[in-house]
């Protein structure tokens, strides 16, 4: 009960007594007064005991409240504790090691710190095509070319690097690039072990490169294994871009003697962004004999050459550069078939097609070779879609091994040979200068085909002409006849997207030859082909 009740209460008690005494005046006594206030005092002492009880057991039930809350609050916080006890408490998230990328849709595995990777790369050449072929007179060979497909190549394998300096490499071929009818073997009188389309060994690169010098400002590359030598300018970009199906004669046929694809070497590169030079020493190309002792095949020596080669930007800006080199190739110690002592050198190309393997041009096999050499300039230009490339070659092929065979004493020969091509991308993009190869790269669309998006892919036209000349010291007994071949091409090629690519070339070709250095006989032809490639490359 509060205060202001208890006070109200007594002033009503109060009142009454004044009543009752004012109605009873006559009757009242000092006893009966004395009697109240005794009355009253009682009530008094009783109204203080009910407000001090009062405010005892409010402080009380406060007191059980707050001993109430607390107890749950502690009770709660348990529950809590033993809930959260129950349950696995997950740690911090450790970084990952690995990085999975994929990059231009290569599939890509690297460490945090990108110093350790390893890349899958592919890429498949499905060439198909036809022949219009015309022998000049009975007399030439080949009387006709077979029309149809060749799955030019067809390559996987994998590029990475250790340690951020350590880069390798190990692709396989299991397409007909060697094309030819190479590695065969016989039994007596019989050929046996036929295989048509290619060499006995598909390796085409096997090699450790070490990049972590970097002399002069520049950066430099020593390596050693089977690899592509960026020697010359067409070999040095990349089979992926270049923009016809095929490179030219003269190129194919100066990189055939100690250099081009599937060839062992070691040697050392250095660039910047505007000049590349490069040395190797160059060795026999995967899938040749390496045995003394083979009879059948005949066991041959190891072959050794050298190569060098210059060539930069000197000239570059936005949208335009300009590209010159000049390179050299020396045959320095030719392989000697050890059955029977021959020394020999061919010189030899297709047609700058591959559907048919068979060549139009070739020199045979040239005897008592001690060494050859070539020599090349090489230039190009680009100025927005547009590049114009060209390269010349001259071939000296000393004859001077002494093998015992026939001829004796001849001449040094000397053929000669180049292209020039020009190409136009018609949606505008360019061609990026590639330093470290000092080449051009390929054509990147900037919108990709896409029937929902709307982009139609990046399209390109290109012609070329070509010539090779394999002919010397006609008339006389000790020259060679192998032909002077000039081939025109015009291409159209479609870049889907980074990674898909068709190309369509129409080729007219003439061939000069004759039958021998002493015979006149008319053996030359000419051709008209077509033929598109599928590409895809990652």
């Amino acid at each position: 009960m509060s205060r202001t009740r208890i006070t109200a209460t007594a002033i009503g008690l109060a009142g009454v007594l004044v009543a009752s005494q004012a109605q009873a005046q006559s009757a009242s006594s000092d006893q009966e007064i004395a009697l109240l206030k005794q009355q009253l005092k009682m009530l008094e002492q009783k109204l203080d005991k009910l407000q001090n009880q009062t405010a005892a057991n409010t402080a009380a039930a406060a007191k059980t409240k707050a001993e109430a809350k607390a107890e749950a609050r502690s009770e709660a916080k348990a529950v809590v504790a033993n809930a959260n006890a129950a349950i696995p408490v997950k740690g911090p998230v450790a970084p990952s090691g690995v990085v999975v990328t994929m990059p231009n849709n290569r599939p890509t595995i690297c460490t945090a710190d990108e110093q350790n990777c390893v890349a899958i790369t592919s890429r498949v050449h499905w060439d198909v095509g036809g022949y219009n072929y015309r022998p000049n007179t009975a007399a030439t060979v080949p009387q006709q070319l077979d029309s149809g497909e060749n799955v030019r190549r067809a390559r996987i394998g994998i590029v990475g690097k250790f340690f951020g300096d350590w880069n390798y490499s190990l692709i396989y071929d299991f397409g007909g690039t060697a094309d030819g009818f190479g590695g065969t073997g016989a039994a007596g009188a019989t050929p046996v072990g036929f295989l048509p389309g290619g060499g006995t060994s598909g390796i085409e690169n096997a090699f450790l490169s070490y990049t972590g010098l970097k002399p002069f400002g520049g950066k430099m590359a020593i390596e050693a294994g089977v690899m592509d030598i960026a020697w010359t300018l067409d070999e040095s970009t990349s089979s992926n871009d270049i923009m016809f199906m095929e490179r030219a004669s003269a190129g194919i046929i100066a990189q055939n003697i100690a250099a081009g694809d599937f060839r062992s070497a070691v040697g050392t590169r250095w660039w910047n962004d505007q000049l590349w030079m490069g040395a190797y020493v160059t060795g026999p190309t995967t899938g040749q004999i390496h045995s003394a002792s083979s009879v059948s095949p005949p066991g041959t020596s190891e072959q050794y050459g050298a190569v060098v080669r210059v060539a930069g930007n000197p000239i570059s800006g936005n949208g335009y550069s300009v590209h010159i080199g000049a390179d050299a190739e020396w045959l320095i110690q030719p392989p000697r078939n050890l059955i029977t002592q021959a020394q020999t050198l061919t010189l030899s190309d297709r047609g700058e097609l591959r559907i048919d393997p068979t060549t139009l041009i070739s020199t045979g096999a040239i005897a008592n070779v001690s060494g050859a050499q070539v020599y090349g300039v090489e230039a190009a230009a680009t100025y927005g879609a547009f590049i114009a490339q060209g390269e010349y070659y001259w071939f000296n092929v000393d004859r001077t091994a002494n093998t015992g065979l026939p001829p004796f004493g001849a001449s040094s020969l000397k053929f000669d040979g180049g292209y020039a091509q020009v190409g136009y991308v018609l949606t505008g993009e360019g061609r990026a200068y590639n330093a470290a190869s000092a080449s051009y790269g390929g054509v990147k669309p900037a919108n990709p085909f896409s029937l929902t998006g709307g982009g139609w892919g990046a399209w390109e036209i290109a012609g070329r002409v070509s010539t090779m000349n394999l002919n010397d010291q006609l008339a006389t007994a000790a020259g060679i006849a192998g032909g002077r071949q000039t081939i025109y091409t015009a291409a159209l090629n479609w870049y889907v997207n980074n990674n898909v690519r068709f190309m369509l070339d129409y080729l007219h070709g003439d061939i000069s030859k004759q039958a021998s250095a002493v015979s006149a006989v008319n053996t030359g032809s000419t051709f008209n082909a077509i033929a598109m490639r599928t590409q895809v490359a990652f």
